[in-house]
């Protein structure tokens, strides 16, 4: 947690009991737990008073800098600054890292080939490695008018319409129901002799926003739709949301967070009544078929980086894992000739075209990718903004730090004091940002918070600087103003401040 292992912390009991007592009814409906089984009492306090948002902000905090803890890396910055693997880690874990690297960048294609281990490919698909959609394991990015929407996904779905579907989204059996032709997403490639499914189309219309002292922001509202469908029309009941590929850094320390932590920011019913209420979202581990807390993706609809993992391969590339073992990909029962294109199972290798040692090195990449150290932390202008944001009430979602559990199976990830800036829960941030898609417990208007880490670093590591879930922010400061439902108080916030306040505040977040 600290690089001074004398050092010693003390807390409130007000926040202890905050750690112990807002999840229980949550918890108790699902069975997750309820407390920090991986401390000592003295610990427990300690966590407690490191992680309480600070109200001091003439100086940077102890270690603030080094946001990953001893995982942080300090790699001068390059457009690979998201490619560098976790400071901490084992020298004997190094040359696993390396292969799950060479995985994730690794071209899948059509079968039969002759490079039987690579083959399998689709036969739908949205890309053909993981390193498509994750440039440089950085942001993905909207179509913006080139051929491709390979960073971009749409995906598909309904809601429940029966009771029947109703009890299993609720008993978090599946997240919600797929087009019955087109199934859970749109690919807009396949392999040869068989037709991708359509196309992504997005319009845009602007709006303007009046900010204090006069100053303009136009935002650009996405329309999506889709065209040249193969298969015929999607069903009526269908939803369509797009989806960015996140950022890949910081995710095994984010796995590290002990559930009972993030459900402590819980408030469901908003108890204490101040407008900001933030959902569990209760998914299954798909490994262990255990109820579990969700914590990775867009609406965090996976529990783990392996079953993110998976999906992923499954969805994107149409490769079977152990974790979604459909060699058909997304292919549906209408989608007769696909399911009778062949796949890429060899089984001398195993039952799956990335067969169990693929997924965990894919796996074990993806939870050891370093989060870079903050750059001008210490800075008065970094400082000003700092105070800023956390007065504007950013951070009643943003989250500013937690400590990872002392039992991590991983060393690397072991007793870290981090700093993701998030709560990783579900929240209403309104009508302008909802898909109306259903997933699990999320519904049509709920996102998770992303963690913020790193997105200071957007423009150098992916080229460009196109934030929230679909990408339709062109910077920062549009992607504030976006922000309604229970983020609204502080969007308006922010939109209060002096011009030179919100550059303070832009200049905070462009230091991660």
């Amino acid at each position: 947690m600290s690089h001074n292992p004398a050092r010693r912390l003390f807390v409130s009991a007000a926040f202890c009991a905050l750690l112990a007592g807002l999840p229980v009814a949550i918890a108790g409906t699902f069975d997750l737990p309820t407390g920090r089984t991986d401390l000592s009492d003295a610990d427990l306090k300690r966590v407690a008073d490191v992680t309480r948002p600070t109200s001091d902000f003439s100086k940077a905090e102890a270690y603030e800098a080094m946001q990953a803890g001893a995982a942080t890396s300090i790699d001068p910055v390059t457009e690979d600054s998201f490619s560098h693997i976790s400071a901490n880690i084992p020298f004997e874990e190094e040359q696993n890292f390396r292969l799950g690297n060479a995985l994730f960048r690794k071209l899948w294609v059509s079968a039969p080939s002759s490079t039987q281990a690579s083959d399998g490919l689709g036969p739908l698909f949205n890309a053909r490695s993981c390193m498509s959609c994750h440039a440089n394991d950085g942001r993905g990015k909207p179509p913006e008018g080139g051929p491709s929407a390979t960073s971009m996904v749409l995906r598909v779905a309904r809601a429940a319409k029966t009771s029947k579907e109703e009890r299993a989204i609720a008993d978090a059996d599946v997240v919600n129901f797929p087009d019955p032709v087109y199934g859970r997403q749109l690919q807009d490639l396949a392999v040869p002799g068989l037709a991708a499914e359509g196309k992504v189309a997005v319009t845009y219309t602007e709006e303007t926003i009046t900010l204090a002292g006069g100053e303009t922001v136009n935002l650009r509202k996405p329309v999506y739709s889709v065209k040249d469908l193969a298969y015929g029309p999607l069903d009526p009941a269908t939803t369509i949301s797009a989806r960015v590929a996140p950022p890949m850094i910081g995710l095994g320390l984010i796995a590290a967070i002990p559930e009972a932590d993030i459900l402590a920011h819980a408030d469901p019913d908003d108890l204490d009544h101040d407008g900001i209420s933030g959902k569990a979202a209760i998914v299954r581990d798909h490994r262990t078929g255990q109820i579990a807390l969700g914590r990775f993706g867009w609406k965090a609809q996976n529990a783990t980086v392996r079953d993110q993992s998976a999906d992923a391969f499954s969805a994107d590339i149409g490769i079977s894992t152990p974790a979604a073992p459909n060699a058909d990909g997304d292919c549906t029962a209408a989608e007769t000739k696909c399911l009778v294109m062949p796949d890429g199972v060899q089984k001398r290798l195993g039952s799956e075209e990335a067969p169990g040692p693929v997924l965990d090195l894919v796996t074990f990449y993806s939870e050891n990718l370093a989060v870079p150290a903050r750059r001008k932390a210490s800075f008065a202008g970094t400082l000003r903004g700092k105070q800023l944001f956390y007065e504007s009430g950013c951070i009643s979602c943003h989250v500013p730090k937690f400590v990872t559990r002392r039992d991590s199976t991983e060393t690397a990830q072991s007793f870290q004091l981090i700093w993701p800036y998030s709560d990783f829960l579900l929240h209403d941030m309104g009508d302008g940002l909802a898909d109306g898609q259903q997933v699990g417990l999320a519904s049509g208007r709920e996102w998770r918070t992303p963690p913020l880490w790193g997105i200071g670093l957007t423009r150098t590591v992916s080229g460009h600087s196109f934030f929230l879930h679909d990408g339709r922010a062109r910077n920062l400061t549009e992607a504030i103003l976006w922000h309604g439902g229970e983020a609204e108080k502080a969007r308006n916030a922010f939109s209060s401040l002096s011009k030179d306040d919100r550059e303070a505040l832009i200049i905070f977040l462009e230091s991660f």
